[in-house]
């Protein structure tokens, strides 16, 4: 509410109105929508450069014109994290991208990176009230991106505003989209805060999950610095349940702990011959060729090769995995779904941009067994022909086995991405802290704490798995909670 009230005040300033006046809301609704220019296939799938390359400042003034200022902007109730929309929008089309870049600080604390990666189309932009109008929604996310960008290119860059120190220490643990943004916003509070990291490396998922051609290591590693240039401290190489305990923390005198370790323990089919060499988990070849270099030349990193690559499974990951493999040497690169393209949960940008990278869609097809040779190296994947049944309870139709249609398929590489699970480390690691069959902490979905008082949790390893900008909501939703609860015990 107190962030609809601000937009709603900062709305009636003069120099929105008049923005609003140069423009009708006819003439507003009459602009088509900027298309982000992109790398050409041809050429991307030979290297691991960014394919989406932003728009030109250009191209943000006009599409900020799109913009129709609605006195009861829907788009900030679509997006978790509540970024103020309309006044971030507003500042890029009167050239203020400064401006429009500390609008997006005051509650995002990795905007170049939801501008990337969040699904806008199935949040903020999916509440823009130009689809009742018939068009296209505002670009929110490609602004975003722009204005982020803009800042830390322009070097104008500014710490947000924190309050003074209160003195006392918060930990968290992970530092993924939830962790980070958990971080930002407990220092803004005053608080001193460190984040705990399990690998040699910060930024969790962010670095080991998502491929550089869809988000640079140098864009997560930047916001990084942000949050350092507030006082958030980072120690990596550190697994908490083993290297540290929560006692640990406690006898370090930290007085609040977040945990934020995320989903990385993989799930498989368990179907015959699933344990064959050259089958690995999604998560497996991701963070080899991600966080580990594997592929490029001063690297040593090995990872396995293929020439037919099969990735099981149809969201996000699965796409990242088999546009991986097409830059990886695949020359035939499949993605085996059991559902339709329709219920496919990937983002359509994903699927658009593996069709034109040459990525063949096996869907309505499910593996059944794979098969290995004198080596126990898999060069076969059975497939089972699928129909669509009756919706189940997500909505989407169940996928149903056409009796007596079999397939097979010459593979020597399978990436299962059907899904994973939290690592229970940490979880089981703390006497008393109330965990569901999944391995996932139970915390209040309004505050985000669990059954421990001090110990708040968020991101995947509360939801089992879930997109950056939902798990980044969970981290602001905890940090607001629990400073609530530190402040009544002054």
């Amino acid at each position: 509410m107190a962030n609809e009230n601000n937009c709603a005040a900062l709305r009636n300033e003069p120099w929105r109105e008049q923005l609003r006046k140069s423009l009708t809301a006819k003439e507003r609704a009459a602009i088509a929508r900027v298309k982000m220019p992109e790398l050409k296939p041809e050429y991307r799938i030979t290297c691991n450069e960014e394919v989406n390359q932003g728009i030109t400042e250009e191209m943000a003034l006009v599409e900020a014109q799109r913009c129709l200022d609605c006195p009861n902007p829907q788009c900030v109730t679509g997006c978790p994290v509540g970024i103020n929309i309309p006044t971030f929008i507003k500042n890029i089309e009167r050239g203020d991208f400064h401006q429009a870049a500390v609008t997006l600080k005051q509650t995002s604390a990795l905007p170049s990176v939801c501008g990337r990666v969040c699904p806008q189309e199935k949040q903020c932009e999916s509440k823009c009230i130009h689809h009742k109008m018939g068009h296209e929604p505002v670009a929110i996310g490609y602004l975003e991106r722009f204005a982020a960008d803009y800042e830390r290119t322009h070097g104008t860059a500014t710490t947000p505003e924190l309050a003074p120190s209160n003195g006392k220490k918060i930990a968290v643990v992970g530092s993924g989209p939830a962790g980070l943004s958990f971080a930002g916003d407990m220092a803004k509070l005053g608080y001193t805060v460190t984040v705990f990291e399990a690998l040699h490396e910060i930024g969790g998922v962010l670095k080991y999950g998502i491929p550089e051609f869809r988000l640079p290591n140098s864009i997560v590693d930047a916001e990084i610095d942000g949050l350092r240039a507030m006082g958030v401290k980072f120690e990596k190489d550190c697994i908490i349940g083993k290297t540290l305990t929560y006692d640990d923390l406690h006898a370090m005198g930290f007085v609040g702990i977040f945990v934020a370790s995320g989903a990385g323990l993989p799930r498989f089919m368990n179907i015959p011959g699933e344990n064959l060499n050259g089958i690995m988990s999604s998560n497996e070849y991701l963070t080899r060729v991600n966080l580990m270099g594997a592929g490029r030349p001063d690297w040593d990193t090995p990872v396995l090769r293929g020439k037919n690559v099969a990735i099981i499974g149809g969201g996000n990951t699965a796409m990242d995995s088999v546009r991986t493999a097409r830059r990886m040497g695949a020359e035939r690169a499949m993605l085996v779904y059991r559902r339709s393209e329709e219920e496919m949960p990937a983002r359509l940008e994903e699927v658009k941009h593996a069709k034109e990278e040459g990525v063949e869609f096996l869907t309505l097809h499910n593996p059944v067994e794979y098969l290995g040779d004198e080596n126990g190296r898999v060069k076969t994947m059975r497939l089972q022909v699928m129909e669509l049944g009756e919706p189940d309870a997500s909505g989407r139709r169940s996928p149903v086995p056409v009796e007596g249609k079999i397939v097979d398929v010459d593979v020597d590489l399978v990436i299962v991405s059907v899904g994973v699970s939290p690592n229970p480390l940490v979880p089981k690691s703390v006497a008393g802290l109330e965990v569901s069959r999944r391995n996932t902490i139970v915390v209040d979905e309004a505050t985000m704490q669990s059954s421990i008082a001090d110990l708040y949790a968020g991101g995947d390893i509360v939801r089992g798995g879930a997109t950056v900008i939902l798990a980044m909501g969970d981290g602001r939703r905890a940090a607001a909670h629990m400073h609530e609860s530190l402040s009544r015990q002054q």
